[in-house]
């Protein structure tokens, strides 16, 4: 069958194929990125309809981020530990560079620590502490832990990214491997009356992943699967080819004799 699939004909159908192949798999790539960014769309669209939800009822201290927790509106009530506060750069917000201020909070049910972004500012300096008063309710957007970054050391009481495994060796104690971008706090102790000047809420990103559109993932699927019939086509014709050609020729049938009946009259 090899010696069948490599005469030239064959050979040139082939290449055919594989342009056709190719074209449908890009077409289904563009149908599965479509599907995405629709997905997520849909996921940040959703995102504030989703009713806030208590911490504790979504993640617990040292397990695991939940898999549907990325953007999830949660409410904590905690103390502040201004001792803990640090700075984590470079960040941007309408286009200025700057640092993002974060406050472990601790939360009154369960007593771990949960790593708060209550801000941004531009000059290390605004970033003062908040006030040691009562208690106070956090309402924002939950997102994973961000990964190490390598690079240039920094100052004391700064960091790269949101690194939970760093800040646990600094806070001690548990902590949620989660963080939380402050959206409300109650009473507003950031950026309200009472609060520190300068500081400014970050808003939250857009949910990570989405899950897909599931109309542009079938579109996706079904370019695929016209690329895997097109190569399976041609390799049905050169099979059919090779088997004729290893079928042995039937003999012509014999011509048949006819018989003259004679009457006589």
């Amino acid at each position: 069958m090899l010696r069948t699939a490599l005469r030239p004909r064959w050979l040139g159908l082939l290449a055919l194929v594989v342009v056709v192949m190719v074209t449908f798999t890009m077409l289904g790539l563009w149908q599965l990125n479509v599907a995405r960014d629709r997905g997520r769309a849909e996921a940040v669209k959703a995102a504030p309809k989703r009713p806030v939800a208590e911490l504790t009822t979504v993640v617990q201290p040292q397990a695991q981020f939940p898999a549907d927790g990325s953007g999830r509106r949660v409410t904590a009530t905690g103390r502040y530990n201004a001792a803990g506060q640090v700075l984590v750069t470079p960040r941007l917000l309408d286009g200025r560079r700057g640092y993002w201020v974060v406050t472990p909070l601790v939360v009154d049910r369960t007593g771990a620590r949960l790593a708060v972004v209550r801000g941004f500012v531009t000059d290390p300096a605004a970033a003062t502490r908040p006030p040691a008063t009562g208690p106070v309710t956090v309402t924002g957007s939950l997102a994973p832990a961000e990964s190490p970054t390598a690079g240039a050391a920094l100052p004391a009481g700064q960091l790269g990214s949101v690194d939970l495994a760093d800040l646990v060796n600094q806070w001690g104690g548990q902590i949620y491997n989660a963080f939380v971008f402050a959206t409300a706090e109650r009473p507003d102790v950031t950026t309200g009356t009472t609060g520190t000047a300068g500081i400014v809420r970050v808003p939250p990103p857009p949910p990570a992943g989405g899950g897909l559109a599931l109309r542009n993932a079938g579109y996706a699927v079904q370019w695929w699967v016209f690329a895997l019939f097109a190569l399976y086509m041609w390799w049905r014709m050169v099979r059919d080819e090779h088997q004729r050609e290893q079928s042995p020729a039937r003999p012509a049938p014999a011509p048949q004799k006819v018989r003259k009946e004679v009457t006589d009259v």
